[in-house]
């Protein structure tokens, strides 16, 4: 019998790489690979890199430098990198980087346990193909371990929306979803093992049409069928795109009762000119119409959004239009950054740049008023009883901490329940990340 390896994953960016790294895990787990929580224990060490972040390479390249003295150390030590910088820059991350033996896309990584064999003797490999078998068909089941109540499932990949500013469609590939069996599969899967609540993810989500015997379903369609798993108490999605938003999906939110009151919908900017030089086919109008359609299918619905400020030929009139929308919405919590070039995009060739301290400076507005908002949506909890999913032991004795409907994190010292119970807790105060509660009744 072979001896185990140890597999040390470093995730970085969005839930969907948080998704693929678990199934790597898995996939390399049924090839002997046991996962360990830090590089110097490991046989192989992969990082899942994310391209969406300003200079995501360079800041790989910075991770793997620290990995040299290790590799002298330990020389049958394997390193690989994964997910979309690997998609994006291929080979060119050996080239520059010869420690690397591994190099593989998000869409191959179920060819790893192969891909391990063959660099066991000296060989490097490079996978950025898009390939045309299912990947999900190729990865092993997974163990039948004890999972946290809360968990990610990946129903839809890839996005055609092509935004001016982003390199998904490149590194991800074009939408491609899911079939409705496979999913319900691997959601009862997840929910014999503990898991209570479940976010579908997807690049653009709601754009989800999944095979199924009757034809393709849409999102709400795939949410009705896993709503029918009695144990799965709790159904969220991310990210969605504006355009896909269908009255039937909203109207969704106020008939399906396991169906959060939360949603993450991206906007990016308030001005319909810099909204046209994003290509992102929606206007501001066209948005609020959306929000305002959910808050009547759904009243209490918490919004989420993301922002990008500074796009080229942003003026001050185009970013005031930015705060009247923020104005309006209310988020009850939001994600801005600046904006930053990405070689091969549209928006990186825009001559009309704008400079780096403007952006900071409004980068430094948006989010005082972001703050402010979310700060007041957590004080309107206060008092409230909420239903909260407990998830993990506190920092103190006897302390719990779950999540809300509205993801935000709760703790209260319970004693009259465990994890993986729904509580109702009432609130105590508002600190800037958390909720303080105590304990109401199951």
């Amino acid at each position: 019998m072979s001896k185990s390896k140890n597999l040390y994953i470093k995730t970085f960016g969005c839930q969907m790489n948080v998704y693929d790294s678990e199934r790597m895990a898995t996939s390399l787990g049924a090839d002997g690979y046991n996962e360990v929580s830090s590089p110097e224990e490991a046989d192989m060490i992969l990082l899942n890199t994310c391209h969406i972040r300003e200079k995501a390479a360079e800041k790989i390249y910075s991770d793997l430098g620290r990995f040299k003295s290790l590799k002298a150390k330990n020389p049958d030590l394997k390193i690989g990198v994964t997910g979309c910088v690997a998609q994006a820059e291929g080979e060119e991350i050996i080239k520059r980087q010869p420690l690397v033996d591994i190099v593989v896309g998000p869409q191959a990584y179920h060819r790893l346990p192969a891909m391990a064999k063959s660099i066991e003797n000296g060989k490097k490999v490079v996978d950025t193909d898009f390939p045309e078998e299912d990947k999900f068909e190729h990865l092993p089941a997974a163990p039948k371990t004890k999972r946290a109540p809360s968990a990610f499932l990946t129903v839809q990949e890839g996005c055609d929306k092509f935004c001016a500013f982003c390199v998904v469609p490149f590194t991800r590939g074009a939408e491609v979803s899911r079939p409705v069996l496979q999913i319900i599969n691997e959601a009862r899967d997840l929910v014999e093992r503990g898991v209570r609540d479940i976010t579908l993810l997807g690049q653009n989500v709601n754009a989800y049409h999944g095979a199924m015997k009757s034809g393709d379903a849409n999102l709400p369609q795939l949410i009705k069928e896993l709503s029918k798993i009695e144990e799965l108490k709790r159904i969220r999605f991310t990210t969605s795109h504006p355009n896909d938003m269908t009255q039937e999906l909203i109207d969704a939110h106020g008939e399906m009762e396991k169906l959060m009151p939360y949603l993450h919908l991206p906007v990016q900017s308030g001005s319909d000119k810099i909204l046209k030089g994003m290509n992102r086919k929606h206007t501001a109008k066209s948005y609020l119409e959306v929000i305002e359609n959910l808050r009547v299918a759904r009243p209490d619905i918490a919004l989420s959004g993301d922002f990008i400020v500074g796009f080229p030929g942003e003026t001050d009139e185009d970013f005031e239009q930015t705060l009247e929308l923020v104005r309006e919405v209310k988020y009850a919590q939001a994600y801005s950054f600046k904006y930053s070039t990405r070689p091969g995009t549209p928006a990186a060739e825009n001559k009309n740049q704008v400079p780096e301290e403007i952006k900071s400076e409004r980068l430094s507005r948006l989010q005082a008023l972001l703050s402010q908002h979310q700060k007041e949506f957590m004080g309107t909890m206060v008092g409230k009883v909420l239903p909260v999913l407990l998830e993990r032991p506190g920092r103190l004795d006897g302390q719990l901490v779950g999540r809300s409907e509205y993801l935000h994190g709760v703790h209260a010292s319970i004693d009259q329940a465990q994890i993986g119970d729904i509580v109702n807790l009432r609130i105590l105060g508002a600190d800037t990340n958390s909720l303080r509660a105590e304990f109401v009744s199951k």
